[in-house]
């Protein structure tokens, strides 16, 4: 075989073997035998390392290159889609003071920061002309149940506008559940409106994350989650009528993966979320207290994921959804519009968060960054600017530019990129810049473990097909 018949890889070894991938999406496993022919250029047409190289891309002479195009948008398809998702933050004001809140500071005065019906009007309109087909509005806060009027109001106007608007249009409600009554359950329940809460795990770990002094933040989260279950199962289980959940961990829950996953478990989730901690906003202030390196986290991350492993082999069907999330791509080739793991990230092109004064940032994590004083990741305003200009503006272009993986050294040289994306917020916040550094990034050395504990894992057959199914 000649030396430029094969195409560019990247590699990465995970225990004795290593991994290589081409930009289509395409991979392999190899041992360390085939690696060293390949980088040698030491093995013949008739072997079967060549044949798996042949099917999947790596030799210049079979690329199949209006297939491998057609991969290709698959898993990168949303880049000029628009934005899809929009946060809408409803008020500022919560009820909870929660160890890791990234957006609130428990010195600010909060009286003020109820959205108003006009600005929360705009917010609908801006979020409808984007081109999207599929729009989802996720009212938050703060604690969203906090301003109950203007979000009733919100859902009868979206649904209003999107009768000539025509789209795909999902709307979601994010709550501590707190607040919640028979009344709000009902409208909720009867305009299918997607209701998500955190739950970090058993009441001992969430309580000591999420305080709430007003009461047992625990049982006020589960008695509402089983509510909603509930009327989900007696209308034939609509996907839009089931509740989700969120679990933040913290350096207190480092110890304890086992016992959150059977909470979700017990619960009748059919999955769990896993998601590490960001230094972002005001979360950034308290690190010291309870955060991590990425190291503990990943040992925590795979312990659950074992676990989790095991509970399919024994009990059935339950997911870990950051998995899913990668799998998907891995073995799919698809994107499953995960925001934070698309090159260029999803900051402004999809996603907008819209603050409860109108103003609009790339995604929430810059609306969090704006809370303690900077506006870098600011793209206008409901009131003063048009879509277009949001698009146009200088944050939207930086954030597009430096989340481009081909833009980021390291990054394009990295096995994993194909399937991976940089979050410029967290980025600026680490690093000072939107750019970063990868070589000594925690958001790399946390992405790159994930990725490296789901492809070793892929090895074991009984795995693999226990992986496949959650992509059913």
């Amino acid at each position: 075989m000649k030396k430029s018949n094969l195409c560019n890889f990247n590699f990465e070894k995970i225990g004795k073997k290593y991994f290589i991938s081409n930009d289509f999406g395409n991979w392999l496993m190899i041992g360390a035998g085939d690696f060293n022919k390949i980088s040698n250029d030491e093995f013949s047409e008739k072997s079967k390392i060549y044949q798996s190289l042949k099917k999947e891309g790596f030799l210049r002479d079979y690329l199949d290159f209006e297939g491998l195009s057609g991969q290709l948008n698959k898993l990168m398809p949303l880049s000029h889609g628009g934005p899809s998702l929009h946060i809408m933050v409803v008020t500022l004001k919560c009820n909870h003071n929660c160890l890791y809140c990234r957006a609130i500071s428990r010195q600010h005065d909060f009286s003020d920061t109820n959205m108003s019906y006009k600005t929360v009007q705009e917010s609908v309109d801006m979020a409808l002309k984007s081109p999207n087909l599929n729009i989802t509005l996720e009212f938050q806060g703060g604690e969203a149940l906090m301003n109950w009027p203007i979000v009733k109001k919100a859902v009868k106007y979206a649904k209003t506008k999107n009768k000539k608007a025509n789209k795909n249009l999902i709307i979601a409600l994010v709550s501590n559940l707190s607040l919640m009554d028979n009344e709000k359950f009902k409208f909720l329940s009867d305009e299918h409106i997607s209701v998500c809460s955190s739950l970090d795990g058993p009441e001992f770990i969430h309580n000591k994350n999420r305080v709430y002094l007003g009461g047992n933040s625990y049982n006020l989260t589960v008695k509402w989650l089983r509510r909603f279950f509930k009327k989900a199962a007696a209308s034939g289980g609509r996907k839009d009528s089931l509740p989700s959940a969120l679990m933040t961990t913290t350096r207190y829950s480092l110890s304890y993966p086992e016992k959150i996953v059977d909470e979700y478990y017990n619960l009748g989730f059919g999955g769990i979320f896993l998601r590490p901690l960001s230094p972002i906003g005001y979360a950034k202030e308290v690190w010291g207290d309870i955060g991590y390196n990425p190291e503990d986290y990943l040992r925590f991350y795979e312990k659950a994921l074992d676990y989790i492993l095991k509970i399919n082999e024994k009990k059935g069907k339950f997911i870990e959804r950051t998995a899913a999330i990668i799998l998907r791509k891995i073995l799919k080739k698809e994107d499953p519009n995960y925001l934070d793991l698309r090159s260029p990230c999803g900051g402004s092109i999809g996603q907008m968060a819209y603050n409860y004064n109108g103003d609009i940032y790339t995604c929430d994590e810059g609306r969090m960054i704006a809370a303690r004083g900077d506006t870098s990741f600011r793209v206008g305003n409901v009131s003063r600017n048009t879509y277009r200009e949001l698009i146009d503006c200088d944050a939207s272009k930086l954030c597009i530019i430096s989340s481009c993986l081909e833009n980021q050294i390291k990054c394009f040289r990295c096995a994993f990129k194909p399937f991976c994306g940089v979050c410029p917020a967290h980025n600026y916040e680490t690093q000072s810049s939107p750019w970063g550094n990868m070589a000594d990034s925690d958001w790399c050395e946390l992405q790159k473990g994930i990725f490296k504990i789901i492809v070793k894992k892929l090895q074991k057959n009984s795995y693999k097909k226990i992986f496949e199914s959650w992509l059913e």
